[in-house]
């Protein structure tokens, strides 16, 4: 009986209602829509990152992310590629060799990290192979580098042309070579395509006189959330002469962005729900005073307080209910296209390429999310309610009859 009250008393006048359950909708629809775009903008600038070059998880000879010099190499990986094939959770691996030098060409010069990798296993692990705009990837061959757009175009070279790299090889001299652009990639980050060039690893090795050594193993698993449980377990293989970092420490900026972003998403909740919070004593506590008689009479006839109480309340909680089952519906279907075709961005591509971010960013919506939107207006709905409800319960039911 008392359901059918509230129901009942909630549309006497329905413009009011209405405009209350309208408030609450596009705050739904808001909060699902900032969110999504919100988590899914962090979370392509965490994939992509993994995904050019980072992976899910680094092994490096202890100190080397702190000093990375080649000096700080590994002389034999073989214990650490058998730890690797013993751990049924890693999809991939790829050994590599990083130094930073100088990349010439006929008439400009810049610095670049050359990465020697084998074509293959790189391959797996990096999106580079997918992300080509001119020409192919490594064969394995020597003298063959693959660099980004944005150092093409720096220093104005193209598929075919000649380039000098130069490096501080491992006894401290000198160490160069000439290779020719056989690919030119374009990721979602500028800066990235900027300073990595990519050649094969045994050319890396001997311009360098590094032998058969390595300067990290980069992991890419089946599900990167067992990245940390998976780090873990080949730190205790592998003990402490080698740093073994998911890319939880590789990453520790982008990764406090997502918590940051989520603390901050408690923020836009709580502007929402203030606002709803007014909206709701506003429009309860004009049902109250248009029905002070009528509250008189229940009263009269042996309602007790605690029962209306909760009769104004399950009004305000009816509302929010329903303002959120119909803002989750038209919510969800406003994300669909976006998460299916993307926000198009590209008018700001520059701006969005220095962040590492695409130009057409997909919004992502979590079950979380979810059930955070789907509280959020119910709870405050009965919170905005509690005054109007409270002055329910303290009229004299005589002088309520009165009223006029």
């Amino acid at each position: 009986m008392l359901l059918k009250l509230a129901w009942r008393n909630i549309w006497r006048n329905s413009r009011r209602s209405i405009l209350v359950l309208i408030s609450a909708i596009v705050g739904l629809i808001a909060i699902l829509l900032y969110e999504s775009l919100s988590m899914g903008m962090i979370h392509q600038m965490l994939g992509n990152q993994i995904g050019s070059h980072v992976t899910h998880i680094q092994i490096h000879k202890n100190g080397f992310n702190d000093n990375k010099i080649i000096q700080n190499n590994i002389a034999d990986a073989q214990e650490i590629t058998a730890a690797l094939d013993s751990e049924n959770r890693i999809k991939h691996y790829s050994e590599r060799v990083l130094s930073y030098g100088i990349l010439s060409s006929a008439s400009s010069a810049s610095g670049i990290l050359l990465a020697g990798v084998v074509p293959d296993q790189e391959a797996q692990v990096t999106i580079i192979k997918q992300s080509l705009e001119e020409g192919r990837y490594l064969s394995g061959e020597k003298h063959e580098i693959v660099i980004g757009q944005k150092l093409a175009e720096k220093l104005e070279v193209g598929l075919g042309d000649k380039v000098v790299a130069m490096a501080s090889s491992l006894d401290g001299d000198i160490g160069s070579d000439v290779f020719r652009v056989v690919g030119i990639y374009r990721t979602f980050s500028s800066d990235f395509d900027r300073v990595h060039g990519f050649v094969a690893l045994e050319n890396l090795q001997e311009m360098l006189d590094f032998g058969t050594r390595i300067s990290e193993v980069a992991i890419l698993l089946e599900n990167a959330n067992a990245s940390q449980s998976v780090a873990s377990i080949l730190k205790e293989t592998l003990g402490d002469r080698y740093e073994v970092l998911p890319y939880q420490e590789l990453l520790p900026l982008l990764v406090m962005q997502v918590d940051v972003s989520r603390q901050a998403m408690f923020v836009f909740y709580a502007i929402i729900g203030i606002a709803m919070i007014f909206g709701i004593i506003n429009t309860m506590l004009m049902s109250v005073l248009e029905r002070i008689q009528e509250f008189g009479v229940l009263m009269a006839v042996g309602m007790k307080n605690r029962r209306l109480f909760n009769m104004v309340l399950l009004e305000a909680l009816l509302l929010g209910i329903t303002g959120t089952i119909i803002g989750l519906i038209l919510g969800y279907l406003c994300y669909l296209p976006l998460a299916t075709n993307g926000m198009d961005l590209r008018n700001f591509s520059d701006g969005l390429g220095a962040l590492g971010i695409g130009a057409i960013i997909y919004p992502e919506l979590t079950p979380q999310s979810v059930v955070n939107a789907a509280l959020i207006v119910p709870i405050f709905s009965v919170l905005g309610a509690i005054y109007p409800a409270i002055r329910a319960v303290r009229l004299n039911p005589i002088s309520a009859i009165r009223h006029v």
